[in-house]
């Protein structure tokens, strides 16, 4: 295995997407084993252990395939033998660097050089693909898709969980406010002279007319009913 003699990105947007991945991840690694897994499955139990176990396996596979997609040389440079009719056998001379190269190689402007058997310029590894390092790349991508939808799934549990309690609490603080025709600033007072004796009318005051068909959608008209006592509105 030869290493690239720069390993680094070189062009803006390279830099951009390298960081990204480079950056995120290990982020969202700890977020996940600190927060969201004990928050989860109990730290000690198995499901928790198993859970631990099978992400430092997905991150080591992740970073292990990036890292070794970017250092991995899968230039042509190196290639020891050229066959006696290299041209009758499907090589071709760039014309770029005026090397005689194999089938399937091509020149990369942003590497500035043959890469043997080139794929693609992949801008979150800032460099190319091709035979070397395309098992690398392949495995990163399919690492990170099990990581993702792993971590996909446990996040989707940890925020409709925390957004459900976030809800609850809401409802149980306001809704009762409504239902005594009241607003959240006379709460504090502990009295609402302005609610109606039913609740049915309180509800109308915040739903209006409609009120059995303005949960449906908010582009529904529902018009509000005036507070007759205190203001008319036109």
């Amino acid at each position: 295995m030869r290493i690239r003699k720069n390993v680094w990105p070189r062009r803006h947007v390279d830099w951009l997407c390298f960081l990204l991945i480079g950056i995120s991840m290990p982020f969202v690694f700890i977020f996940e084993m600190i927060v969201v897994l004990p928050f989860i499955h109990p730290p000690g139990s198995f499901l928790h252990t198993f859970t631990f176990a099978m992400a430092v396996f997905l991150i080591f596979n992740i970073t292990g395939n990036f890292a070794a997609c970017i250092m991995v040389d899968t230039s042509v440079d190196g290639l020891l033998k050229v066959p006696e009719k290299p041209f009758s056998a499907g090589w071709h001379k760039c014309v770029k660097c005026l090397k005689i190269v194999p089938p399937r190689s091509w020149h990369c402007k942003i590497c500035n050089c043959c890469i043997l058997k080139r794929d693609h310029h992949c801008p979150f590894t800032g460099c190319c693909v091709g035979y070397r390092n395309h098992r690398y790349f392949i495995m990163f991508i399919l690492f990170l898709f099990i990581g993702s939808t792993y971590a996909f799934i446990y996040n989707s549990v940890f925020l409709w969980t925390l957004k459900s309690v976030y809800s609850i609490v809401l409802l149980i603080y306001h809704l009762p406010v409504i239902l005594k025709g009241g607003v959240s600033y006379e709460r504090r007072k502990g009295a609402y002279p302005y609610g109606n004796d039913r609740w049915q009318a309180n509800l109308q005051e915040v739903f209006g007319k409609r009120m059995h068909l303005a949960w449906l959608s908010p582009l529904l008209r529902s018009e509000l009913i005036d507070s007759t006592d205190i203001w008319k509105i036109d």
